[in-house]
């Protein structure tokens, strides 16, 4: 029987994975944008540049192949089962289940991504105080990003492993 926080870690990363998936479905389909195509979303701070990324962060990696395609869809893969299987046998705390769910879904979604279009869909971009950025990211990023900050703060922060 699975327990309560374990289940919780489950409904997040679902969660995270449809917002994330249902997110670049309106950036394709609904709002219909091309590759380059650039729209203003809040003036001066958001607009969304959709962009397809083959490789990983900041484009490392992007050689474009199917194995590169193959090996960074099973790497995500791979991290989200190693990480339900360390939860497993563990009674985590809710922000451990909160983490743990963020970066499972983000981690997946780009999977999906990468096994459907060959590469990871980017739109966001955040500019702000005059500074220009050039690089754009998808809300899988950002779970990624706060499930791992929440992990590392959970985990560093007394010690403990979420062990009981």
């Amino acid at each position: 029987m699975l327990n309560y926080n374990y289940k919780i870690t489950l409904v997040v990363a679902t969660l995270s994975l449809v917002i994330d998936q249902a997110s670049k479905y309106m950036v394709t389909h609904i709002m219909a944008l091309h590759y380059g195509e650039a729209r203003e979303i809040v003036p001066g701070f958001i607009t969304f540049i959709l962009s397809k990324n083959t490789g990983i962060n900041f484009g490392l990696f992007a050689n474009g192949s199917t194995f590169s395609k193959v090996l960074l869809a099973g790497f995500a893969v791979a991290v989200s089962v190693a990480l339900l299987v360390w939860l497993r046998g563990r009674q985590p705390d809710k922000l451990l289940a909160l983490g743990s769910g963020l970066l499972i879904g983000g981690a997946l979604g780009n999977a999906i991504d990468r096994l459907l279009y060959s590469g990871v869909i980017d739109f966001l971009n955040v500019t702000c105080c005059g500074i220009h950025n050039p690089f754009a990211f998808n809300i899988a990023d950002v779970w990624i990003f706060v499930g791992a900050a929440l992990l590392f703060i959970r985990t560093a922060n007394d010690g403990d492993k979420g062990e009981t």
